[in-house]
């Protein structure tokens, strides 16, 4: 995994254009009313979510549909589980560590 996709999903306009698709397949127009951004400002926006492979586009004359890629976010969804896991077993030792030494004393 890169971090394309942590670098898509670091701007907030970006999450909630995901959160929108979310709710399924949307045109670009659909996904991105009421940001009160310019459109070349939501065109950058959707082309570094599409460049990350967090979203596809289909083209069907002047409609442009917009999709998540769910195995993207899978991925990064993955991650962030094996560094939460591994900080709990670290937290854990820790834990234990401290209370050995409750007793110690």
């Amino acid at each position: 995994m890169t971090n394309d996709t942590f670098r898509a999903l670091a701007h907030p306009l970006r999450r909630e254009i995901v959160e929108r698709l979310s709710g399924g397949e949307a045109t670009v127009g659909e996904v991105t009313r009421d940001f009160g951004v310019s459109k070349p400002t939501i065109s950058r926006h959707l082309k570094m979510l599409e460049e990350a492979g967090v979203v596809t586009r289909v083209i069907d004359g002047r409609t442009h549909r917009l999709a998540l890629r769910p195995e993207t976010l899978a991925e990064a969804s993955d991650w962030i589980e094996s560094q939460r896991e591994r900080w709990e077993r670290l937290f854990d030792v820790v834990g234990e560590y401290l209370e050995e030494r409750k007793k110690r004393r």
